[in-house]
């Protein structure tokens, strides 16, 4: 018998993101609406890894992302794996990529654009630059980190 315990417990249907970078898990939790969703969700924080040495972790009961959802969770988290699991087993892992643009996701902190004054959805495309994202307001035309941004709730 091994003295290792799971830090979370196992789900029988639904998705686990795992490998999700340290502080990103409640942004993602955002980004699909998990705060107000029926689903019973499981958030791991600062769980040990082999691979990054601390990382975040959440399982949704119930609930299968679509690739959509799961291509814009690599803006947060581009190195997760998406799991998706039935009766207690991986049956599938998403493959997924980063987007080039997303809209209506993001608060654009540039407080004399457009978004800021009429009724219009946000809009920004996305790149990446030795390893880190950065997105363009289509509207204002600045260019933000990725932790510059909020997540429009």
């Amino acid at each position: 018998m091994s003295d290792e315990i799971l830090p979370v417990s196992a789900i029988k249907n639904g998705t686990v993101i795992d490998h999700i970078a340290p502080g990103q898990a409640f942004r993602i939790i955002h980004l699909l609406g998990l705060e107000s969703s029926m689903h019973k969700v499981t958030i791991g924080l600062h769980l040990p890894s082999k691979s990054m040495g601390s990382k975040d972790l959440i399982k949704i009961e119930s609930r299968v992302l679509t690739d959509a959802e799961a291509n814009e969770i690599v803006v947060f988290a581009p190195a997760a794996t998406i799991n998706l699991i039935r009766n207690f087993q991986v049956t599938e892992k998403l493959k997924t990529s980063l987007p080039s643009a997303m809209k209506k996701v993001f608060i654009c902190p540039n407080l004399a654009c457009i978004t800021h004054t009429e009724t219009i959805a946000t809009h920004f495309y996305i790149s990446e630059d030795r390893k880190q994202i950065r997105l363009t307001c289509h509207y204002c035309e600045k260019i933000f980190d990725r932790d510059q941004l909020k997540v429009a709730i």
